[in-house]
């Protein structure tokens, strides 16, 4: 199975958070809507799942890029 990751770094954030996390496609979604909901204040919407998901990269390596 392929693993995914996503780095807050790489979204827009007045907090200039340094968040990245990598695992299954599921995993990570569901984790990293946890954490823009908590720490961003964002609401857990269609949308904010979708713009994640579009964010999720092929983790190369087994190493965050």
């Amino acid at each position: 199975m392929a693993r995914k990751y996503v780095d807050c770094r790489e979204m827009p954030s007045e907090s200039n958070c340094d968040v990245a996390m990598a695992g299954s496609e599921e995993h990570v979604l569901d984790a990293a809507v946890i954490h823009a909901v908590t720490a961003h204040k964002h609401e857990d919407t269609p949308e904010l799942r979708e713009q994640i998901r579009q964010a999720l990269k092929d983790e190369v390596s087994g190493a965050l890029a």
